[in-house]
Parts: structure tokens; C-alpha cells; sequence
């Protein structure tokens, strides 16, 4: 094999392959190291996609149970066999991985398997299985290694009674009691996959609201709904121990405004309070400045303080640690390599829980323009007036538009519906073009259709809803 390259990318999750692809094809010869077992990193391996397939088949249990017979669809000795859900997100997952490995032969990408480490700024070694390292030139290199999930201290994950989102996504039964440390996106999301198989979920957050950073309208009905859903939380709490006493768990934690502390036994323990950037400390040796939060530093071409050392994805310090805000990235360093101009506008990242229903956000919220001191207005419309929404039952949250005081432009968007994350997308387009509330307002939206709640948002901005 040869063993030079224009460009090696190391980590095949989103942004890497993403911009191995990209690289291809704008004509660099394109190497790939990964060290699991297949491609697609985190996300597709472990991550979203097979969080999505689970969020999929129960609500799809949970409303054959507790749903269709109100529609008239009679649906006796519903059973779950969890066993054969969990066999076809593995099916789902494998061939999605097969996909990356046909679209890396499909552009000529050679596959590295095994751990990468950059060596020097043209050089990486790559150890596989064996434990055989082969060193590879490269007159760019690309880290996209991704993150990890991070505990709290003193508590130690096991993957078996005390998991991360990775042991999560594997449970053999429904737990009768599942506790969640942390009441943000991962947290959420599992917390309903197990809540709709059968499982009583408790979320200890230690914030007094749930979804840290996001508008705080769309937390306080997010949390009513979750509620409602049966999902216990205890907010403002700060979990002090963990203890795994033989197969079953003790979670011991304290309010913060009473000092009150309380035990809940249960049988498995998800911590869900982050990740962290996943750096080798091969790349501190290098010299790879870091900041504070251990990411690394890199400027507008995605360079880092090593000159044709790249990074891109949750291993920088720039935006959110997204699957798509890395494959944008990916895309751009490419580009930037290849002698193009790439670019990520850090401003229009959507961002998307997948519970039922979605939330979905792009932009600013409220919180963070009035810390900018920026003046804005704000129109909001209720799925409840959707007639869309109302005939399939899916009449909870709403849109909520915010548009700068005088220009009028769009600097912010919030949703709540079962198709939050389909009807960000139109947001984002018109954020991107930057899109007055009256640019979508006398947009035409077909009917009926959820996304009517957008124009009738935008309508709201300037207090001329017509439904509501």
C-alpha cells in the first residue's frame, strides 16, 4: 500500500468521513483512520442513530397501547419484545456503516484500520489490533477523533447498572426503576424510549430547569409535557453518591435551596451530564494549544497552532457539539485545503431533541439578546390552533418567532411539535438568507400542514395572527 497521502483524517464519525468525501472529491488523495470496528464514529455506531430507532419503535408501542383505540383501531395483546426492537436498530445501525464503507470505495478513500496518532505535523502512525504500528505521510492532516461521555466525580460507569447513553441503548429489559443524572438532550431522549417500554424514569437535574441553554419557554412547557407524560423529575438537585449494590443501585442527592438530601433505589443508573472532547495526549505533546474547556484552538480555516494540522467537531472550540455542525466542517476544511473557500456560519446551527414531541431550536433565544442588549419582538402561534395538528392529535407546544426590533430580521426560532426537527429546516434556510418575519409571513405554506404554525408565528410578530 502506498503509504502518502494529501490529506489523512483521523476519526470516521460525521466530520471525518464527511470531509474524507469531500476531499476525494476535489482530487486529494484521502486516507481515513478509524479505530472501531466499523465507520461513522459515535453518532451512527452508538449515538443518534440508534437513539433515533428506539425512539421510533416505542412511540410507535406506545401509541398502538394507549393511542389507536381512540382512532377507531382496535389493537388487543399488544406485546413488546424488546429483543427484536433491539435487533433492528443493531440491523439499522449495521447498514448504515455499510454505506459509509461503500460511499470511502465508491471515492477512492483508503480505509486505515486501527488508533491514529500524529507523530509529527506530516506524519501519523496507526496501531492496529495486533499491535503493529505503520507510519503514513500526509501533507494534511485532519483531526475529527469526536467526544466521549463524562461522569460526575466519584462515580464510576460500569456500562451494566451504572451506563452512559451507550449502555442505554442496550438494556435486555425495560428496568423498572431507571434513574437520569441530567435533564438535557441525551438524558431526555432516553429517559422516553424507556418511560414509553414500560419503565419509571426519574431525571435529577441540578439547574431548576431542564434544557441548559435553551429559551426558557420552550424549558417550562417541555417540562409540563414530559410530566404529563409520567417522567418524575427532581430539579435544582445535586447528585452526592452512586453506589452499585449488587444488581440494583443507590442514588443519593440533595436539594439546593433546602440542603434536604433524599436515597431512590433503583435498577440502573444512566449518567448523562455531557461529553468531552476525545484528545490524545500525543496532541498536547505536540504542542496543540487547547483552551480551558481542554478543546483545541483553531482559527477561521480550522488550523490549528500547528501549521497543515487541522481539527473539526467536538474536539474545537467552536459551536455546538453536533453530528451536523461536524459534517459541515468537514465539508469546509476540505475545501479550505483543496484551495477553495469553505465556510461554517456558526449562527444557523438547528438544533434537535427527538422526543414526541420534538423540540427544535435555531439561532438566539431570549436570554442571550437581552444579555447583547439587542431589542427584539416575539410572535408565538399554539399547535392547538393548527388544524393539521389537531386532526392528528399532536396539539402540544408551539412556534415562537423572534425578529430584531427594527430591522425586522429573524434571530431566532423555537418549536415544539411532533415535527419540530423536519420544520427547523425552513427556519434555518431563511435565517441563512437572512429572512425578515414578514419574509415568511407572505410566504406561501400549503394547508393544511403543521408548518402553517410557522407563517402564523411570523404573522405574530407584527400581531396579525388570523387562527389565533
Amino acid at each position: 500500500m502506498d503509504k502518502n497521502f494529501d490529506l489523512v483524517v483521523i476519526g470516521a464519525g460525521p466530520g471525518g468521513y464527511v470531509c474524507a468525501i469531500r476531499a476525494a472529491q476535489l482530487g486529494l488523495k484521502t486516507a481515513c483512520v478509524e479505530s472501531r470496528k466499523t465507520l461513522g464514529g459515535t453518532c451512527l455506531n452508538v449515538g443518534c442513530i440508534p437513539s433515533k430507532s428506539l425512539l421510533n419503535a416505542s412511540e410507535m408501542y406506545h401509541k398502538a397501547k394507549k393511542e389507536f383505540s381512540s382512532l377507531g383501531i382496535e389493537s388487543d395483546n399488544i406485546k413488546l419484545n424488546l429483543s427484536k426492537m433491539m435487533n433492528n436498530k443493531n440491523k439499522s445501525v449495521l447498514t448504515l456503516t455499510k454505506g459509509v464503507e461503500f460511499l470511502f470505495k465508491k471515492n477512492k478513500i483508503t480505509h486505515l484500520k486501527g488508533k491514529g496518532e500524529v507523530s509529527s505535523k506530516n506524519t501519523v502512525v496507526v496501531t492496529d489490533d495486533s499491535g503493529k504500528k505503520t507510519k503514513y505521510t500526509a501533507k494534511n492532516i485532519v483531526i475529527s477523533t469526536g467526544s466521549v461521555p463524562t461522569s460526575l466525580p466519584g462515580i464510576k460507569i460500569d456500562e451494566k447498572t451504572i451506563v452512559s447513553s451507550t449502555g442505554a441503548l442496550s438494556f435486555d429489559q425495560p428496568p423498572k426503576e431507571l434513574i437520569v443524572i441530567g435533564g438535557g438532550y441525551i438524558g431526555l431522549e432516553l429517559s422516553s424510549v424507556w418511560k414509553r417500554l414500560g419503565t419509571n424514569v426519574t431525571v435529577i437535574e441540578f439547574l431548576d430547569h431542564i434544557l441548559p441553554g435553551m429559551d426558557k419557554d420552550i424549558s417550562s412547557e417541555f417540562l409540563k409535557i414530559l410530566n404529563k407524560q409520567g417522567i418524575n423529575f427532581k430539579l435544582n438537585s445535586k447528585v452526592i453518591e452512586v453506589k452499585a449494590i449488587k444488581d440494583k443501585a443507590v442514588v443519593d442527592f440533595t436539594n439546593n435551596k433546602t440542603n434536604k438530601r433524599e436515597r431512590i433505589e433503583c435498577d440502573k443508573v444512566l449518567v448523562a451530564v455531557g461529553r468531552k472532547s476525545n484528545i490524545e495526549k500525543n496532541i498536547l505533546d505536540l504542542g496543540i494549544k487547547v483552551d480551558k474547556q481542554k478543546k483545541i484552538e483553531v482559527n477561521k480555516k480550522f488550523e490549528t497552532s500547528i501549521k497543515n494540522i487541522y481539527a473539526i467537531g467536538d474536539v474545537i472550540n467552536k459551536g455546538p457539539m453536533l453530528a451536523h455542525k461536524a459534517e459541515d466542517e468537514g465539508i469546509a476544511v476540505a475545501e479550505i485545503i483543496a484551495g477553495q473557500a469553505g465556510h461554517v456560519n456558526y449562527e444557523v446551527i438547528p438544533a434537535v431533541i427527538y422526543t414526541n414531541p420534538e423540540v427544535a431550536t435555531v439561532g438566539k433565544n431570549e436570554e442571550q439578546l437581552k444579555k447583547e442588549n439587542i431589542k427584539y419582538r416575539i410572535g408565538k402561534f399554539p399547535f392547538l390552533a393548527n388544524s393539521r395538528a389537531k386532526v392528528n392529535n399532536e396539539t402540544e407546544g408551539f412556534v415562537k418567532i423572534i425578529a430584531e426590533e427594527k430591522t425586522d430580521k429573524v434571530l431566532g426560532v423555537s418549536i415544539i411539535s411532533a415535527l419540530a426537527g423536519t420544520m427547523i429546516a425552513e427556519l434555518a434556510v431563511a435565517m441563512e438568507f437572512g429572512a425578515s418575519s414578514e419574509d415568511i409571513a407572505r410566504t406561501c405554506h400549503a394547508h393544511p400542514t403543521h408548518s402553517e404554525g410557522v407563517k402564523e408565528a411570523a404573522m405574530a410578530v407584527d400581531k396579525r395572527p388570523i387562527h389565533f
